[in-house]
């Protein structure tokens, strides 16, 4: 009760114009730190594709993929129903495009375990029975498919490969003649594969279709064949690696084979299984600082062995989510639009360059609904950030804190700095002194786990046409500013800063 009468007070301060609340130390309880944007110091550079997003291979065929929760049969006792089959994403839908463009430009990877034991046909249709050795058929139409709705959002796209037994010699070696075929069909396309791993999550083997005891030898072996096939066929694709999932003895294992060769450093996180998978993440952690901390964690596991093995390659988390297995219930709502900014603010200070978050449109941490294509909360949080965030990272002068979350990048477009804010302490406000005015963009949810979010206190829906609402700030007089429980803030500043230039 105490946070949504607080909220409701600072709703209506907002509608009149009054986000900048006199007596913001009082209601932190402690001296309001004092922000002067125009003096902070660049600490990185993040790729202008930056937020990006998965579509996985089995959407764009068809398939069993994680089935949404209240869906249809209910659980049952062998869990059998863990999973969907469904139709192949429409790639042509005009309000997905529309959605997707927005978020341009950006990274579309197409992978994902079935990925690993995906055929690439010439035939336009699939037949009923794929190919031996594989459990999914790419068709023609499905490829141009894909890279033409790329073409059409402003994304380029990332993929694996392959590996399954029948892409194999009679001794178990990879060979390139499936490989050979996508680069056939994309250049078909009039597109191209900007960049990709060798296979999709090789420390988990025995579920990603790989043959029977596949070790890190094995796979150094087939790394060194696809890095030399790709380097003759497609010298301008970045070769990603190793894709892991897990911070286990493998990795080393992995990156050791293959670090030398690589392009970019890429790893996945999730920083917990879901309920399908009898994970014990509850929404009463998300907004702890353990859980969000888990995305640091994770980088540190990364970087300590890229600086092993690949040392001066930059790194990039190709896959990450709410949790795995689809994503909890609560994905979908306001709760984890916290994880998703706090990710992406953390992550590009700590010097990753490209996160793609899993998924667009499919199961429940989708960006989208996968029925309706309508925006969830975090598509809104991924719309302001790329509309405010630019890639020159700078340090805010802030560190983490208890229910205090800072970041700061140059503005996107314009003359600036913009802070990102993010308050997730449940019952408590949080204060700043701004030493400039600003403009504040304040995200807020009746509840936490409510599925509409509101932007300053106007609730945030598509309009007539599709058409995406107008994203308007509040002007916010320099001093103190406060920030309501549970709430997420972007500040534009005016300001110049010299570090981005």
């Amino acid at each position: 009760m105490q946070r949504h009468l607080f909220v409701s007070l600072r709703a209506v301060g907002l509608v009149l114009g009054l986000a900048a609340h006199p007596c913001a130390s009082a209601l932190a309880g402690e001296p309001a730190p004092l922000l002067a944007p125009a003096q902070m110091p660049r600490v990185g550079t993040v790729d202008v594709r930056f937020q990006s997003y998965n579509i996985e291979m089995v959407e764009v065929t068809g398939g069993r993929f994680w089935r949404p929760y209240g869906a249809p049969p209910q659980r049952s006792a062998t869990r059998s129903d863990l999973f969907a089959e469904r139709a192949p994403i429409d790639l042509t839908n005009a309000r997905l495009r529309r959605l997707a463009a927005a978020l341009g430009p950006a990274y579309l990877r197409i992978s994902g375990t079935a990925a690993n034991a995906t055929a690439p046909a010439n035939a336009n249709t699939a037949s009923a029975t794929p190919p031996q050795g594989f459990n999914g058929v790419l068709t023609r139409l499905q490829w141009h498919g894909a890279i033409d709705f790329a073409r059409a959002v402003d994304a380029r796209i990332a993929t694996s490969f392959a590996i399954s037994p029948g892409t194999r010699d009679a001794k178990g070696a990879w060979m390139p003649k499936q490989a050979r075929r996508l680069l056939a069909l994309t250049r078909a396309a009039g597109g191209r594969i900007a960049a990709a791993e060798f296979m999709n999550e090789p420390d988990l083997p025995e579920i990603g279709g790989a043959p029977a005891g596949y070790a890190p030898s094995a796979y150094g072996r087939d790394f060194k064949t696809f890095r030399a096939f790709m380097r003759r066929k497609a010298p301008r694709m970045l070769i990603l690696g190793p894709g892991a999932i897990g911070q286990t003895a493998a990795v080393p294992a992995l990156l050791s084979a293959s670090g030398a060769d690589l392009d970019v450093v890429s790893y996945h996180h999730y920083g917990a299984l879901s309920r399908r998978c009898a994970g014990h993440h509850t929404p009463d952690d998300a907004l702890s600082e353990t859980w969000l901390a888990g995305a640091d964690q994770a980088l540190a596991f990364a970087q300590t062995l890229r600086d092993r093995f690949a040392p001066g390659k930059p790194i990039w988390l190709t896959e990450t989510g709410e949790a795995a297995c689809g994503g909890n219930p609560w994905a979908a709502t306001f709760l984890d639009t916290f994880r998703y900014l706090d990710q992406l603010g953390r992550l590009a200070k700590a010097g990753v360059r490209v996160v793609m978050h899993n998924t667009l449109a499919a199961s429940d941490y989708a960006l989208l609904d996968e029925v309706t294509f309508t925006p969830r909360p975090s598509y809104w949080g991924a719309l302001l950030w790329r509309r405010l965030m630019g890639p020159i990272v700078l340090d805010a002068g802030l560190p983490i804190q208890a229910g205090l979350h800072v970041y700061a990048h140059c503005r996107r477009d314009a003359v600036g700095v913009t802070l990102l804010v993010i308050n997730t302490d449940r019952d408590a406000p949080h204060a700043l002194t701004l030493a400039a005015a600003s403009e504040r963009y304040t995200l807020d949810a009746a509840g936490l786990r409510d599925s509409a979010v509101q932007l300053n206190g106007h609730s945030l829906a598509l309009g007539a046409g599709d058409e995406l609402p107008q994203l308007a700030g509040q002007p916010t007089a320099a001093g103190p500013v406060t920030f309501a429980p549970a709430t997420i803030t972007f500040l534009t500043v005016p300001t110049t800063n010299g570090a981005c230039g």
